[in-house]
């Protein structure tokens, strides 16, 4: 990581919870030189990632949570689905993560039936806070899943064996063939 000093510092990409202060905020700042961006590149199919920032505050919630709050900005450069072209992207979002003790989270019955919390934001706390794998994380969410060009329409796309007509997507609609059935039997009760 590199840092330019009129910015401040740098943060470890891994905070031990045992170490932060809880008298105030612990700043947060990721800032990945290129060689890391080129491994995050790698790591989630993008062709490159010309900037990113991770940016923000880890504050004291109570005595036993934290809660991070930090801006995400990255530029990245994906392939076009459909041309291949590169793409790129502007991603400006916020990061909110709250870190409580398991025995503060609501833990389901052994061999029940569990869905999924209303805030996904709220995470097990341990001894750690990867505020690394949390960049990532909401990078890799806010990455466009299928980057197209702008303009660029999907093309349909045909698969048949050779010297049969392959079927298109309007054919295989259930209703399609219903309504040139009806047509037909219109136009056959019109010419009497």
């Amino acid at each position: 990581m590199t840092t330019d000093p009129s910015e401040g510092r740098l943060t470890a990409t891994r905070l031990r919870v045992a170490s932060l202060r809880h008298t105030g905020s612990t700043p947060v700042r990721l800032e990945p030189g290129p060689k890391d961006r080129a491994r995050y590149a790698t790591e989630l199919g993008a062709e490159a990632l010309r900037k990113l920032r991770f940016d923000g505050k880890l504050s004291p919630m109570g005595k036993t949570g934290w809660r991070l709050e930090a801006k995400l900005g990255a530029t990245a450069v994906q392939a076009c689905i459909v041309t291949l072209e590169p793409v790129t992207t502007r991603i400006d979002t916020t990061v909110v993560r709250e870190f409580l003790p398991p025995e503060r989270l609501d833990s389901p019955e052994a061999g029940s039936e569990t869905e999924m919390p209303d805030d996904e934001t709220i995470e097990v706390l341990g001894d750690e806070i990867d505020v690394e794998g949390i960049m990532l994380e909401a990078l890799s969410l806010a990455l466009p899943t299928y980057p197209r060009k702008a303009g660029v329409e999907m093309g349909e796309a045909q698969f048949a064996a050779d010297g049969v007509a392959p079927i298109t997507d309007e054919e295989t609609k259930p209703f399609a063939g219903l309504a040139a059935l009806r047509e037909k039997m219109q136009d056959d009760g019109n010419e009497g």
